[in-house]
Formats: structure tokens, sequence, C-alpha cells
């Protein structure tokens, strides 16, 4: 069990990066998370693919290819041996003067962290988790696009910050709007008469991996699941409410805003979605 940190080519047990890095000072850069099934990286194409869209989309030039990172990424998980890992993959803009502009860094870092996974407490899935509705808006796709992964996520943090406040585990947030758009760092369903909902992408949400799957499987085995604009309250009215995410994967929450959710357990729909997680990702429950 151990944590290795590659740092564009080299492996370290731990580093030091310049405070002029852009990544540090002003959050400029893009990442994924990545979990290990059976020491194998979890949906490894699908990230890259989104590290790299990210990075097109901030005009920022990844200086390694894909294969690059395929490469690295095997090498670091073995250094690190873990029986399953964390993985977190950043591409910063670099070092560069001490202003926000970005012409002035001239060469990307590239970090690949490998550490043991720390997986939610059984409790979570046997239970569900509390949320809450807060006051933080999410922004503005036009401003800070949310399906751009980029390691700016103050957002994010004070919507959590204010979950921790009224007791919850995590946060839902609207758009200006009004409309639901997603969790702190993950994808929110919710299930209504038998119907799954779950907010469309133009509500400004990251298009989530593991929300791409489970899309899927839900399509596979017959469940009637729509992507569409809801209003917050309208969350009020759901029978089951789950959320998704890399380290996540299918989470039931149990309450929202300290009411009960359905029956305030986990409901079938979210129940049979775990299972069906569970064995897309080749792990039994």
């Amino acid at each position: 069990m151990a944590t290795k940190i590659n740092f564009n080519g080299e492996i370290h047990d731990q580093l030091n990066i310049s405070v002029l890095d852009h990544g540090f000072l002003f959050g400029d850069s893009v990442y994924e998370v990545v979990c290990t099934v059976d020491k194998q990286p979890c949906f490894l194409d699908k990230h890259l693919d989104r590290l790299f869209a990210s990075a097109k989309a901030i005009s920022l030039v990844v200086p390694r290819d894909k294969e690059w990172f395929r490469e690295q990424l095997e090498i670091t998980l073995g250094a690190a041996n873990n029986d399953e890992s964390y993985v977190r993959i950043i591409v910063t803009r670099g070092v560069g003067e001490i202003n926000i502009d970005p012409s002035t860094c001239q060469s990307p870092n590239i970090i690949i962290i490998v550490m043991e996974i720390k997986e939610y407490p059984e409790s979570c899935y046997e239970k569900g988790i509390h949320v809450a509705l807060v006051s933080i808006k999410r922004n503005a796709s036009d401003a800070l696009n949310p399906n751009v992964k980029t390691g700016n996520y103050l957002n994010n943090v004070l919507a959590k910050v204010e979950a921790n406040k009224l007791g919850a585990q995590d946060a839902i947030m609207v758009n200006a709007l009004g409309h639901l758009t997603e969790g702190t760092t993950s994808n929110l369903f919710f299930v209504r008469e038998g119907h799954i909902l779950t907010p469309s992408l133009d509500c400004g949400i990251l298009s989530g991996i593991t929300r791409e799957m489970v899309i899927q499987l839900a399509r596979e085995n017959g469940f009637h699941i729509e992507e569409g604009k809801w209003a917050g309250e309208e969350l009020c009215e759901a029978n089951e409410i789950f959320l998704t995410g890399t380290i996540k994967k299918v989470m039931p929450v149990s309450h929202l805003d300290a009411r009960p959710v359905g029956s305030g357990k986990p409901g079938p729909v979210t129940l049979k979605l775990m299972r069906l997680y569970e064995d897309l990702i080749g792990r039994k429950l």
C-alpha cells in the first residue's frame, strides 16, 4: 500500500511543485479521477478522451499523447502495487509569471497521483446518504462550463461548505434558471412514478462517465429514463434519489433537506442499478 506520484514521467514518493505553477495559483489545470478494478484502470479510454477535450476547451496543449499516459499510468500503478488504487491525472498550465496570462507559461506539467483507494463506508450504500438542496448556484455554462473538468472547483467547494453547515453529506445545486443540475462531485438521478429522471447536459452539468454507463444500463434493462429539465422543488416529489460518480459509483440518497426520500431507504430502482453497475465493472455485490 503506497502513494506514488509521476511528475512528467519520473516517479516520486513525495513531490514539490513550483508555487508559480498556474495550476496552483489559479486552478488553471484539467484533471481526471480514475479507479482501478482488479488493478486495471476502469474506463481509462473515456477518461483520457475527456481529459484531452477539457484541455482543448481551455486552450491547453497537452504535450504527450494518450498512449504516453497509458504507459506512465501502468508504470506508476506497478510502483505503488496497491490492491486497488485511486488515480488522479492532472495537466497544469505550468510555471509562468505571477499573473493570470497563460501565455507566460511555456511547459505544461503532467502529474499522475496513485494512492490506495479509500472507498465510501458500506453504510452509505446500505442506508443511503443525506443531501441538501443548497443556495449556491451551479456555474453558468457560458462562464465556466461545468462540462470542462478543471482544477477550479470553488463553486463546488462552496456548495459543500453549505451542505456541511446543514448537516448533509453532499449538496445538490440548481442553475441560475432554477433547474436541477448535479452534486458537488457527482451526477444526479431521481425516480418518480417508476421513471428515472436525470438533468440533461444543457442544464450545465459534467458529462459524467458513470452517468453515461448508468443511462446505458437503465435503457438496456427496460427502465424508462429521461434526460430533461426540472425545477429544484420537483426533487422533493421523488420516490428515490441516487448519485453517480467514479468513486461513489451508484450511491443512494435517503434524505433530502433532512426529510426522508420515499421510505427513507434505498429504493428498488436504485438497488437494481447498483447491482447492474457492480456487475458491469466486474465486481459482485
